[in-house]
């Protein structure tokens, strides 16, 4: 379920919708229109997305940790390994 933020649409407020507040709403419920506190009117804010930065760290010792190799361009056509088992250099020359 989205987050909405609310905050007093004019100058009569309470404590509680005198800072913007936050409300968790499915995508179907009608929109707050007055504060269910003291009744004043409200506007939602547009806010930025929180957006969770997850996943695994790509560092070169979590990449050999899990079995992966890694290598980084050191020349046209050369590769050298940073990270985890293999070949020092690949070459595109046979």
């Amino acid at each position: 379920m989205p987050v909405y933020t609310y905050q007093a649409a004019g100058d009569e407020h309470c404590v509680y919708c005198a800072e913007p507040f936050d409300r968790q709403q499915k995508l179907e419920a009608p929109r707050l229109q007055v504060c269910p506190e003291c009744g004043s009117p409200l506007r939602r804010v547009i806010t930025p997305p929180n957006l969770a930065q997850g996943g695994p760290s790509l560092s070169e010792d979590n990449i050999a940790k899990h079995g992966f190799t890694q290598y980084r361009k050191a020349g046209k056509g050369v590769y050298e390994k940073t990270a985890g088992r293999g070949p020092e250099v690949i070459t595109d020359e046979d």
